[in-house]
């Protein structure tokens, strides 16, 4: 995603501010967690994002609330961080294209960066393949082994489309 110019914010690629903290403190073997945040650029190309990766793609739900075991994904400049003065969030880092996402735990890693990545090739030119993109990996590591224990963990098939 970075290689296609994204501003991508997760605490597990090294260009984070507080990666070397999370290093320090998080157990390796959990990874850096679900919760990550994707600029592109415009309110509109994140909607049009968020629109594929629902509707196309069944990656996610677009939702205000981020804490639920599917993932889901809001663009948090129109909807939960609507409110603040424009300063505020420019200062926070909100701008309009944010999509925040919880990245849940159903699925395998490979059948959410296929989802991810057929959504966003609607959007740009096509994504370096997934062998690749080391940071893709990284990105969409399933959350904490309590999470991996949950029986139907790797059940896509309960959602009706």
């Amino acid at each position: 995603m970075q290689r296609l110019g994204l501003r991508v914010l997760y605490p597990g690629l090294p260009d984070h501010p507080h990666h070397a903290r999370l290093a320090a403190a998080a157990n390796p073997g959990y990874g850096s967690g679900g919760m990550l945040c994707v600029d592109m650029g415009t309110e509109d190309r994140a909607n049009r994002l968020m629109h594929h990766l629902q509707n196309t793609t069944q990656f996610g739900l677009m939702a205000v609330s981020l804490g639920y075991y599917e993932t889901l994904m809001s663009c948090s400049g129109s909807s939960t961080s609507s409110e603040m003065p424009p300063e505020d969030r420019a200062r926070a880092g909100i701008s309009p294209g944010l999509v925040r996402m919880s990245v849940g735990y159903n699925g395998t890693l490979e059948q959410r960066w296929a989802q991810f990545e057929r959504a966003l090739a609607l959007m740009q030119p096509p994504l370096p393949s997934p062998t690749d993109a080391a940071a893709a990996t990284a990105l969409l590591h399933h959350k904490a082994a309590a999470d991996r224990d949950v029986p139907d963990a790797g059940n896509t098939n309960h959602r009706k489309h």
